[in-house]
Formats: structure tokens, sequence, C-alpha cells
């Protein structure tokens, strides 16, 4: 199966360069990302990247913390384009399942992006609140499940599998931490993986040989120690 490769980024200049790139197919986004690309207002700095991303998928991220704030805040960002896709907290910071600004939303023919998803059990929970028609990614965060030492792969399992049976359902692999996760995704049959640009630089030099690996380590380390004129 293959796999559609996003690039998790809100920096202009880095989008206009990967927007240019086939292996891309989409972009994410989130508050954090925003705030770190420099972003002051919100929606302008949005308009400015879709300016440039006017055709593959990108999402854009709610940033109330309550449900009625979250609805009118989707409403608004769908409306910024049709490549558009508004990313939905499955929970809020108090713990409360997302279930109504995600079924309001969905009622309405918003394509959604729920994130921070990390168990089958809130994949259920998202299931039960679509329909079957408009389009949802399903975002489960491998790495930073992965960094609490919990294997995330059995949740990507049972989640895609509990999902098979809607078609407009896409799960997708977040927070990549190493190039190897997307071959990881690639087998478990996700539909999307979310990666930060330089990683998607050292996915496409794929191909290197452990003998080549291996010469190029050593050399490496010749160089350094040459460079600090190391001696015993």
């Amino acid at each position: 199966m293959s796999i559609k490769v996003f690039c998790d980024i809100a920096d202009l200049k880095k989008i206009k360069k990967f927007n240019k790139n086939d292996f891309v197919k989409g972009f994410t986004t989130n508050p954090s990302l925003m705030r770190k690309a420099g972003a002051k207002d919100y929606k302008s700095y949005s308009k400015q990247i879709l300016k440039v991303c006017n055709r593959k998928p990108i999402s854009f991220e709610v940033f109330a913390d309550s449900p009625k704030l979250m609805i009118e805040q989707g409403v608004k960002i769908n409306q910024w384009g049709k490549n558009v896709y508004v990313k939905v907290p499955v929970i809020n910071s108090k713990k409360k399942f997302m279930g109504k600004v995600i079924r309001e939303l969905n009622s309405r023919d918003i394509k959604l992006n729920i994130t921070a998803v990390y168990t089958a059990k809130q994949t259920s929970k998202i299931l039960k609140a679509i329909n079957k028609k408009t389009k949802v990614i399903i975002s489960i965060f491998a790495g930073r499940a992965a960094d609490t030492g919990k294997d995330p792969v059995p949740e990507f399992i049972k989640s895609i599998r509990i999902a098979k049976n809607f078609k407009n359902v896409q799960i997708l692999w977040a927070s990549v931490r190493e190039p190897y996760n997307y071959i990881q995704a690639k087998q478990l049959g996700c539909h999307i993986i979310t990666i930060p640009p330089s990683i998607i630089e050292k996915i496409q030099k794929f191909g290197k040989s452990f003998d080549q690996l291996t010469q190029e380590t050593v050399k490496n380390f010749l160089i350094d120690s040459r460079k600090s004129n190391f001696k015993l």
C-alpha cells in the first residue's frame, strides 16, 4: 500500500520549498509550529500560507479550549480554502472528549484532522461521532508515545482495523522521530505520515548499503580527528 507524505511545518519559506516537491502530498501545522514560525496574527499568516499552498491539503488547528469556541473557529477556518482541513484535538485541556465539536463540524461537511490521538479507544470514539462521507484524518502521535516508553504500533494496528469500513477516514502517523518511521507506517498500512522537513530530506536519500554507511562513518570519524589535531 502506498502512503502519502505530508510536511509538518508552518515556516513560510520551507512551505514554498516543499510545495514544489512532488514527494510531499500535503501539509500539517499546529499552534506551536505557527508560533515557532513567528506568526503574530493567526488568520493573516494562514492566508499567506494558502497563497503558496492552494492545492495540496493543509491542516490548520483551532486553538480554543471550549467546545463552543472550537466550533466557531472551525467554521471560520474551513472558509479559508477548499484544500483546508480543520484540526481539532480529541480532548480539550480539561480531558473532555470533543465529540460534540467533531460531530457538529462533520455534520456541516467540514473536513477534519482529529489530533493528539494516542489510542485505538480514542479512534473508536471518533468513529462513532462522524459520518461515512466527509473526509476525516485521525492523527496518532507515535513518537510522543514512544518517548514515554510505550509501543504505539498496537494502537495503529487496532485503529486501522476498526476504521477500515470508513472509506472517508485516513489514519495518520504523527510525531515522527526518525526516517525509519516512514517504513514502519508504510508497513502498517497508514494512509498518511506527517514528517518535519529535515527527515523528509533523509527519506529521499534512502537506498545506501550498509557497506556505504560503514565507509562514510569511518571517513567522518577520520576527518573530525584530523580537524581536531588529535595526537597520542
